[in-house]
């Protein structure tokens, strides 16, 4: 159970703050970067659902669902496996979660127009924040696979696998949102040549 009473300990203000372990790391560490960026996209997609709550339910759900998840995905990159032993079992990104993004795209994709371009960011505010969502998405996804390069720190595979299929489910929730593909602003190569 988590329990915030005192909102600033001080303890970060030499740069430092602490993992789920208790070790500290610099705030500039590649697995508070990680964090933070992660964080980021959960706020991304906090901003997207005022967008979406009214018009698209089921999408919002989702959403609801996604951020919940992002906050295990902290969890998880907060205590590396560095295996010593832990006093208690840490959280971690499963498989099933991987599965069901992978089922929610399957299910928004059935409906969308196939894409013969590229599409720019937009189309309705909505798509706009999913889109900018899945931009910060994807920049947690390199500096999550950044950290597991790093032989002496640890990423775990369903990690991985979720942050990559959320860039795709926020594509594919955008283009949703876009009237299923029909409001999307295609990229016209060479336009304003």
């Amino acid at each position: 159970m988590v329990k915030l009473n005192k909102i600033y300990t001080r303890t970060g203000d030499a740069g430092t703050t602490g993992l789920g372990t208790g070790a500290r790391r610099l705030k500039s560490d590649l697995r508070i970067d990680a964090c933070g960026t992660v964080d980021e996209a959960n706020a991304c997609i906090g901003m997207a659902r005022l967008h979406t709550a009214a018009s698209h339910p089921a999408i919002d759900r989702m959403l609801g669902l996604i951020q919940n998840d992002l906050f295990d995905l902290g969890a998880d990159l907060s205590v590396p496996d560095d295996g010593k032993p832990l006093e208690y079992e840490p959280l971690r990104i499963i498989a099933s979660q991987v599965e069901r993004l992978e089922k929610d795209i399957d299910l928004l994709n059935e409906d969308l127009q196939p894409l013969k371009s590229f599409i720019l960011n937009g189309g309705s505010p909505g798509a706009a924040a999913l889109h900018l969502a899945r931009t910060v998405t994807r920049r947690a996804e390199r500096v999550m696979v950044a950290l597991a390069q790093n032989p002496d720190e640890q990423v775990g595979a369903e990690a991985l696998k979720y942050i990559n299929r959320l860039s795709d489910f926020l594509f594919v929730a955008a283009r949703t949102v876009n009237d299923n593909g029909k409001s999307d602003v295609l990229w016209v190569p060479g336009k304003n040549r």
